[in-house]
């Protein structure tokens, strides 16, 4: 039995040495410490030791487990000072390295663009007016006064859902929508996406417009070209100029293309205006006395005026974009230039 407790406390010296991992120090325990431990196994083979003999070997034993037990513990303690210090060391601050820097985001260049005009709008009374994507017939063309036969009707030019039903091409269907649940005066500003057809560097099949309309009485071209002007120079800068020229919407007689002088060049030509010292902004005019008649409206009373902007075309011009296409790519290297002033 003296030989047996020996040779125990031999293999326990080389297994405490052999502990690198808490697994090892598991099965280290369970080995020589467990309840079927060698240790344990020793206490139950006393009973074949001679009687005269049990108290010394029995003795023996419990030296050869208390050791055992402190050497364990030892390796434990010793274990668990190593993983506290790498934890420490793997949380430690380096003060001198630089600081990792949280990126702050940015609005998108429509948003910022659209902000900023509806706040010019908004300063000259203008009520935001949000209307429906998918709209019918009636007031995406025919109560906006365009015929049977236009060819923005066309499959090509319109998404259509059903044969009367469709994804708005245009804002102005929330004239429509505003003067049937308001009755003049009128200054309402619808801005939001509509869907077309189109697709080059600057056309998109989906863009976003913004729609103004003014209805009181008295109300004349001039007007639209005073408060369109304000707008540009709120915009484009305080030197900017407007001016009107002819053109044609079946909502609006008479109706006018509406041109900015260049803020780039100053009106001196330049790849911007592409020579001509003026950009075309807008398009607006007289609301026609057919659509105010639609909505209930007299058109002996009252007269007003309607103007549409798109918004990637004023951001575009004012950030110097040249495709529309990046505005719809979502590329941080892009989207992180623009930030709001």
């Amino acid at each position: 039995m003296q030989e047996q407790i020996k040779e125990l406390r031999r293999q326990m010296m080389d297994a405490i040495g052999g502990i690198h991992s808490k697994e090892d120090l598991a099965d280290f325990w369970q080995n020589y410490l467990g309840k079927n431990g060698q240790v344990a196994g020793l206490m139950k083979n006393l009973r074949s030791v001679a009687k005269e003999e049990r108290p010394t070997m029995g003795k023996l034993i419990n030296e050869l487990k208390t050791e055992t037990e402190a050497r364990y513990q030892a390796a434990r303690e010793k274990m668990e000072e190593a993983e506290l210090a790498a934890r420490d060391r793997k949380e430690q601050i380096d003060i001198t390295m630089p600081a990792k820097r949280d990126r702050v985001g940015n609005l998108h260049p429509l948003t910022l663009t659209r902000n900023e005009m509806v706040n010019v709008f908004s300063g000259m009374g203008f009520e935001i007016y949000d209307g429906a994507e998918i709209e019918d017939d009636d007031h995406n063309f025919t109560r906006l006064n365009v015929p049977k036969n236009h060819p923005s009707r066309d499959m090509q030019d319109t998404f259509y859902i059903t044969e009367d039903i469709l994804l708005r091409t245009q804002t102005s269907t929330g004239q429509i929508r505003y003067m049937d649940a308001h009755k003049p005066p009128i200054k309402m500003l619808s801005p939001g996406r509509v869907f077309r057809s189109d697709s080059d560097a600057t056309h998109s099949p989906m863009f976003s417009q913004m729609e103004g309309l003014v209805v009181d009485k008295h109300i004349t071209l001039g007007d639209l070209q005073g408060m369109l002007e304000k707008f540009c120079q709120q915009i484009f800068g305080e030197s900017v100029r407007t001016r009107l020229r002819p053109s044609y919407f079946p909502f609006t007689e008479p109706s006018v293309e509406i041109d900015v002088s260049c803020f780039k060049c100053g009106g001196k030509g330049c790849s911007l205006c592409k020579g001509t010292g003026w950009i075309e902004i807008l398009g607006g005019g007289v609301v026609h006395h057919k659509v105010l008649a639609n909505c209930g409206i007299d058109p002996d009373v009252y007269s007003g005026f309607a103007f549409g902007i798109g918004i990637e075309r004023v951001a575009m011009l004012k950030y110097g974009i040249n495709n529309i296409g990046l505005l719809t790519q979502n590329d941080l290297r892009f989207l992180k230039q623009f930030r709001e002033v």
